[in-house]
């Protein structure tokens, strides 16, 4: 077991996976912040509460740059950047968060309870720790189906004081099945700090007690993200059993909304200043014009053309209608 990953090559990556990589993080980026914007007009446009991913978008590109269309993700109430990296629309995320029925959910779910089978993104739950077992139970059919795809259960450090994950991690591992556990740890859990709630807040090293691999990287650098998820996904598939992945991050705005929550004393500017110093899009994008992967003339090309894009998906959430009474039962399901 390692702390972290040392010395890893990221010029082995294809320069294609790198350019998607970064095209990828742009794409969230600009999108969460074009909701704060929204989220911050007195026009109340969006009332869905959305807890925006921008600082962290290293963790869902590198992971799922690395899966395939047919392999699963289970996400949190923080899931617009897993949507949008493995595949999702913009414009059906866009019109789920105005709960427009064209939306990625039919306008049923809102900002936390995001959808998309047809991209391996199942469901999200804004119980805490909610889909860990989901996706458990999805690797089980998997081997029992003798199918080759894997299962990815995102969560936050929050989720580690729910009984119902450490439960799953030794049933995983007990049976040695397809899934990668990711844990995106922003350094707080809601409104406190991980060293005030865990009485060890080494999060990887909880993997030992379930004879599993665990691993605690920077989760800022989607290259180092990309190649630790990459090994974890090929032991998963192979047979291998799960492996545990502590991604070290930062949410620049507060659990939920628009704002920094600076105000409520709950961090320190010096730390939010230090965290976005260390932007995970910033570092891809220095790699890639250093070496001559990107110009500076075609970064401003994706920033542009992304930039449309989203207000493309402004433009059709906002056209697009409600559901009516006619919808209600559309879509649910009962055993």
């Amino acid at each position: 077991m390692k702390e972290e990953e040392k010395n890893l090559p990221p010029s082995d990556i294809p320069q294609d996976i790198l350019r998607k990589m970064y095209v990828a993080m742009v794409n969230i980026r600009k999108f969460e912040e074009r909701v704060a914007e929204i989220l911050r007009s007195p026009k109340k446009e969006i009332t869905t509460p959305c807890h925006l991913y921008i600082g962290e978008e290293a963790v869902a590109t590198g992971v799922c740059s690395a899966l395939r269309k047919d392999d699963w993700v289970f996400s949190t109430h923080r899931s617009h950047g897993h949507f949008l990296a493995k595949g999702g629309d913009l414009k059906a995320l866009m019109a789920e968060l105005y709960c427009k029925k064209r939306g990625c959910s039919k306008g049923k779910g809102g900002s936390m309870h995001i959808a998309s089978s047809d991209i391996g993104l199942p469901g999200s739950s804004a119980i805490v720790g909610g889909t860990i077992p989901i996706a458990v139970g999805a690797a089980l059919a998997f081997s029992m189906q003798d199918k080759d795809s894997i299962s990815v259960a995102f969560f936050g450090d929050g989720a580690l004081h729910e009984g119902v994950s450490y439960e799953s991690l030794n049933f995983a591992s007990l049976k040695k099945l397809p899934v990668v556990f990711v844990c995106e740890n922003n350094l707080y859990c809601t409104h406190l700090s991980v060293a005030a709630t865990l009485a060890n807040p080494n999060i990887y090293k909880k993997a030992e007690a379930f004879g599993m691999h665990g691993i605690r990287i920077d989760g800022n650098n989607v290259m180092k993200v990309f190649k630790v998820a990459e090994r974890a996904i090929a032991d998963a598939r192979a047979g291998k059993g799960p492996t545990l992945i502590e991604a070290m991050t930062y949410r620049w705005f507060g659990h939920v909304g628009p704002y920094d929550d600076l105000d409520k004393g709950l961090r320190s500017k010096e730390e939010l200043n230090y965290w976005m110093s260390r932007d995970p899009i910033k570092v891809l994008e220095k790699f890639l014009l250093e070496h001559g992967f990107m110009s500076e003339l075609e970064r401003d090309q994706i920033h542009k053309a992304i930039s449309e894009e989203v207000e493309k998906a402004v433009k059709f959430a906002r056209e697009s209608p409600y559901p009516d009474e006619n919808d209600l039962l559309h879509n649910v399901f009962k055993t």
